[in-house]
């Protein structure tokens, strides 16, 4: 009998005979997620995705709204493409960059949402 896999059990079970035979799901789906969070960790990288959660930008709209230089964008969009978290389209001589999926959009924002509480808050008891 054959047995049908989904891409991500496929992934999984292949994960799972790469490593020690007693690896649990959580501990390989940590071994994937630890370098997204790390990529998050960077200032500048979650401006980037921040601005991204917004709309699709280029290079040049993500320096004109963050205040970043075209070097130090494209350094953290490289960082940003290679976790999967960004997407680039080419546009005419350009690129257009956007989250990989609403599936990453949501957390950020989520997360921003915290950001923002928790300033509020400091404010209201200081």
């Amino acid at each position: 009998m054959i047995r049908m896999m989904t891409p991500l059990a496929a992934t999984v079970e292949a994960e799972r005979a790469q490593t020690t035979p007693t690896a649990s799901p959580a501990q390989l789906t940590a071994r994937r997620l630890a370098p997204m969070l790390k990529a998050l960790a960077d200032e500048h990288r979650l401006a980037i995705l921040l601005t991204l959660a917004e709309g699709p930008r280029s290079v040049v709209g993500l320096m004109g709204e963050l205040g970043i230089s075209q070097t130090l964008v494209s350094h953290h969009l490289k960082a940003l493409r290679e976790c999967h978290l960004v997407s680039v389209t080419p546009k005419g001589r350009s690129n257009v960059y956007s989250m990989c999926c609403g599936a990453v959009a949501e957390p950020v924002r989520y997360l921003a949402g915290i950001a923002v509480a928790a300033q509020a808050a400091n404010e209201q008891g200081a």
